[in-house]
């Protein structure tokens, strides 16, 4: 028997199950969009794309939908157009929870009632109709919610994976609270279907609609030790809601984007994770080991070098390498960390403890524990400076900033979206298009005369305005400072957007690039503390986090 499969909470689930039905949440994230956008515009929103996709690629027959967005409108145009669906039916909810919206929900149950029972060749079963509500369990330990528009079933387990919580899934979709109070005893179709109406209309409001003020209580509950605040790419809806979230609670709070594509939620792992490291720290410092010979070892694998710091019993630095990456992770890991070895004439087993970071961290199987490049980092940035407040980390692949307490805790971070722009790969590539390497491109953007605005921060157009004021005869110099203006800009926003503060710090080999570190200074209105130990200092938090594990 097929499925039925909808995606909103106000679906009447129950009034399907008494026709026979077997209903599901659409809610799996496809690997991406290559049949949905040869049929929709691109800038749909993820979810939207996802359920097309679904559909055209055989996996639904039966869907049905609720008027709640443009996206689900256009979605229902284009599906009723491809002849791809055995039923599809869409319920015209209304916004608002009153008494007319309850008598315009009562003729929508009706319409779908008839539609539905006419398509599975059935009748109404009362006893099945009572039997589909289940009341909703509430979680009674402590936990973590995940808020926001609705949450790919993959992206959600993996956040279920990294939190040292449970997990409480209330997105949109997944905050249903039909069944809290069972059908009442009447054999009267309408009477139900009155009662039914005011059940799914007086849920926890979802934000489409016009008094949501109900939400409230998903994010006051005295259990809550946690709110991850999911949004879909092109969703307007939950992007209003996480500025109140984040003005009126008291627990760690981290927001993402998906668009909803498996590849998208393995881009969000490192998040997550250091977000689990931010609430459970007295696991990542409790002593595990015992003391040996007193030397513990950090490697935080990056995308373009791997590094490797080496510490004594008394937390001196005894060695630190940084060498190429290469092609592999695990590979350039065991690299760094022999001639790190050898430079401190130390053997393998004489390290007592290592921790991975970076990157690569999960392809080095030789590390006692994996810990994110945003914890290390904070660690590492504390120990160097226990007055740095915010650390900015340019790394190859993505940029970070990070604010931390007093303690050198990570009290909040963000990162770059997926794309590259404005990391140092990004100035690899505008190096190389200008023929320069890293080291001229650091010195030729002090001088400049006229100040070029590089408009885009995407690497491939942001290259096509490269060649284009070469064409124009621009100065390298100039150039370069309007490169550095670009990359300074976005790094600034995400300070602003982490809520940065006095002394700034900045890490990685980004920071060798005078050019760039001068132009990043004027944006912040602030001096910015560059340690020679700069881009060891992730390698340097993993090594103190080594530390920890032994019993002392």
């Amino acid at each position: 028997m097929s499925k039925t499969y909808y995606v909103c909470k106000y679906t009447p689930i129950e009034l399907l199950q008494a026709f026979g039905g077997e209903c599901e949440n659409l809610n799996q994230m496809p690997e991406g969009f290559d049949l949905a956008d040869q049929i929709a515009h691109p800038n749909i929103c993820g979810f939207g794309k996802a359920v097309l996709e679904a559909v055209m690629t055989g996996k639904v027959k039966e869907l049905v939908l609720v008027n709640c967005c443009d996206t689900i409108r256009s979605v229902y145009d284009i599906l009723e157009d491809s002849g791809k669906l055995d039923f599809l039916y869409m319920i015209d909810m209304l916004h608002c929870d009153g008494e007319c919206s309850r008598e315009r929900t009562v003729l929508q149950l009706k319409g779908l009632a008839r539609a539905y029972g006419a398509y599975k060749g059935s009748e109404f079963d009362q006893k099945k109709f009572v039997e589909a509500f289940k009341e909703p369990e509430k979680q009674k330990e402590p936990y973590i919610s995940v808020l926001g528009a609705r949450m790919g079933n993959e992206l959600y387990e993996m956040v279920k994976e990294s939190m040292p919580y449970s997990v409480e899934n209330d997105t949109c979709v997944n905050n249903r609270s039909v069944g809290e109070v069972k059908p009442p005893k009447t054999d009267d179709f309408n009477e139900l279907m009155e009662w039914y109406a005011a059940e799914l209309l007086g849920q926890t409001p979802c934000m489409r609609m016009m008094d949501n003020s109900g939400r409230k209580r998903l994010y006051n509950d005295p259990n809550l030790k946690g709110i991850i605040y999911h949004t879909v790419k092109f969703c307007d809806f939950y992007s209003f809601e996480y500025a109140q979230v984040k003005q009126n609670i008291t627990v760690p709070l981290l927001k993402i984007e998906s668009d909803y594509t498996v590849q998208s939620s393995g881009q969000l792992l490192t998040r997550l994770q250091a977000f689990a490291e931010s609430m459970n720290m007295d696991n990542l410092e409790s002593g595990e080991k015992k003391m040996g010979k007193g030397y513990f070892a950090g490697i935080d694998s990056g995308s373009t070098s791997t590094d490797v710091v080496i510490l004594n019993k008394d937390g001196e630095i005894v060695t630190g390498i940084i060498l190429p990456t290469g092609a592999g992770a695990a590979m350039g890991a065991e690299r760094a960390l022999e001639e790190a070895l050898k430079q401190a004439k130390l053997q393998r087993e004489d390290i007592d403890a290592m921790v991975t970071t970076g990157y690569g961290r999960t392809a080095i199987t030789d590390g006692d524990k994996s810990i994110t490049e945003i914890t290390c980092h904070a660690r590492g940035a504390h120990f160097l400076n226990p007055e740095v407040r915010t650390v900015i980390d340019i790394g190859g692949q993505d940029s970070k900033v990070i604010r931390l307490d007093e303690n050198g805790a990570v009290a909040n971070f963000v990162m770059n979206d997926k794309c590259a722009a404005g990391t140092g790969r990004f100035l690899e590539m505008m190096a190389r298009t200008m023929e320069m390497d890293l080291d001229q491109m650091s010195e030729a953007g002090l001088t400049y005369k006229e100040d070029i605005t590089i408009s885009s921060m995407c690497t491939v157009f942001a290259e096509s305005e490269v060649v284009s004021l070469i064409a124009q005869n621009k100065e390298t110099d100039d150039i370069v400072h309007g490169l550095n203006k670009a990359v300074a800009s976005k790094t600034a926003a995400l300070a602003k957007r982490v809520g940065g503060e006095e002394r700034y710090m900045m890490t990685g080999g980004v920071s060798k690039n005078k050019g760039l570190v001068k132009t990043l200074e004027e944006k912040l209105g602030t001096t910015l503390v560059i340690s020679d130990k700069a881009q060891l200092c992730g390698a340097l938090g993993a090594a103190l986090f080594a530390m920890d594990m032994v019993q002392k």
